[in-house]
């Protein structure tokens, strides 16, 4: 096992260049850092270092044992901080990224929840609407829709979201309210930016699938929330989660009425995700308080009444204190 101090001490001349920058950064004579840096040579079994004019250098070997030595120190570094959270209260920073249709309501008071319990923990919360680059061990992400395949995330589904049409009855009584799907293409259609743009498919318990070819929108907006308020505007029928729009109609009853109530979209996984790391325990409490807040009327994740599997549009049909950035 090397001396973690010469490590420490490699690395920093390393940085530095120089052994007497090391020893004023360790406060320790040079003689010392000179001596452990000879010691740790004849234990690895190569000169690390040379002089050149006047700074010192990695030598050939000296880079390759510089990847493994920072390894190592960020590995005991790892484990210093896992176990000694063992006896510490769950306090720190934690950076949460939400997709904002999930935002409303059913986090927000989550959050409340969360932060009544955990009182040391300070949160900082954004609200995103394309999937975001996780950085560092503090960062939990809560996603709705699909993940491109190339991200390497672990990733846990929580719940998915069915979808199905809606309009505002204003909206009907002027246009008609549409009996099969074909009819949409009469109709102005609200869209959720990068949602129907190739096209809607939609799914019918003993129709089978209908391939929709949508009219090109007047309004495409890059929030659910958004969507939303085009639709109530009367701009023309869009493609809502069914949870979102109970939600919304709780304060605002009558203003969406469902379209062809029997076709739905494919449903949209509810996804948590954080690095392939081990995480402290403000992440994991974290992650435990959500696991225990799924909503009821989320869908499960193993079979839902005329679902749609997301991204292959198979059908499938069962057995009968912080800051906001």
């Amino acid at each position: 096992m090397y001396d973690l101090k010469a490590l420490d001490i490699f690395n920093s001349v390393l940085r530095h260049g120089s052994q007497t920058a090391t020893a004023r950064e360790f406060g320790l004579p040079k003689s010392t850092v000179s001596r452990r840096l000879k010691d740790l040579e004849s234990q690895v079994g190569h000169q690390l270092l040379r002089r050149d004019a006047n700074r010192m250098i990695p030598t050939e070997a000296g880079l390759v044992f510089e990847k493994y030595s920072r390894a190592i120190l960020e590995l005991t570094e790892d484990n210093r901080e896992a176990l000694s959270e063992l006896s510490q209260e769950v306090s720190g920073d934690l950076t949460l990224h939400v997709h904002e249709g999930l935002i409303r309501g059913w986090f927000a008071k989550q959050m409340t929840h969360f932060i009544a319990r955990y009182p040391h923990v300070k949160i900082t919360l954004r609200t995103d609407t394309a999937l975001p680059a996780l950085d560092g061990k503090d960062t939990v992400c809560i996603w709705l829709g699909p993940v491109p395949e190339e991200v390497r995330l672990r990733q846990e589904t929580l719940g998915r979201l069915t979808r199905g049409l809606f309009a505002h009855p204003d909206y009907l009584a002027h246009r008609g309210m549409p009996r099969h799907p074909r009819e949409l293409s009469h109709h102005r259609w609200v869209d959720l930016l990068g949602d129907s743009g190739d096209g809607l498919i939609l799914r019918h318990s003993r129709e089978g699938k209908h391939c929709v070819t949508l009219p090109k929108s007047q309004i495409k907006v890059d929030r659910i929330a958004l969507q939303g308020d085009a639709i109530v505007s009367g701009h023309g029928i869009g493609l809502l989660p069914h949870w979102i729009v109970k939600k919304r109609s709780h304060y605002h009853p009558g203003t969406l009425v469902p379209c062809l109530p029997e076709w739905h979209a494919a449903p949209l996984a509810v996804r948590l995700l954080h690095p392939d790391t081990p995480l402290p325990r403000r992440s994991l409490a974290f992650i435990e308080h959500i696991r225990a807040a799924i909503p009821a009327d989320w869908a499960p994740t193993t079979s839902m009444h005329g679902a749609m599997s997301e991204g292959n549009g198979e059908f499938q049909l069962p057995n009968p204190r912080f800051n906001v950035a």
